[in-house]
């Protein structure tokens, strides 16, 4: 039987610039970093030479935490693809905040690619117990699609 999720896997090109990007941006807090190499990691991964070093974020609401995780060997596609909304697979992330105006703002005077002004989702789409649910989808530096959401 599944516990819990344990942790949020993102495959990072700048190691530094996305710590920064989910610490000092989004307010993540930096947990833990390591590197990883060896044997053991091609076993998990299923890749040959394994280098690669990774920071685990967490949220100031607490796990899960992401793993940023940045491969030096073997270098990974860049897939744009993974950029749409609409390709098949693990699509985005969602975040809660609480001022969803003010955090898009603080995204775009940053630079940050913002799909739009925050879009309240309709009544009767779909009711939450948190009350009415406000989003908007962004890109990391990396091009992941992440949600920010706010209920009132």
């Amino acid at each position: 039987m599944i516990r819990a999720v344990d942790h949020i896997n993102i495959v990072v090109t700048d190691l530094a610039r996305s710590v920064a990007f989910y610490t000092e941006l989004l307010g993540f807090r930096l947990a833990k970093e390591a590197t990883l190499e060896g044997a053991w990691i091609d076993r998990i991964v299923g890749l040959k030479g394994v280098r690669g070093r990774v920071a685990y974020v967490v949220a100031p609401a607490g796990e899960p935490r992401i793993e940023l995780l940045c491969y030096d060997a073997p270098v990974g596609a860049d897939p744009s693809d993974n950029r749409q909304a609409n390709t098949r697979g693990l699509r985005h992330l969602a975040l809660r905040v609480d001022d969803i105006a003010a955090m898009t703002a603080k995204l775009r005077a940053a630079g940050v690619t913002v799909f739009s002004d925050p879009v309240r989702v309709p009544s009767g789409v779909v009711s939450h117990d948190a009350g009415e649910k406000t989003l908007v989808y962004f890109l990391d530096p990396d091009g992941v699609i992440l949600e920010l959401a706010e209920y009132r």
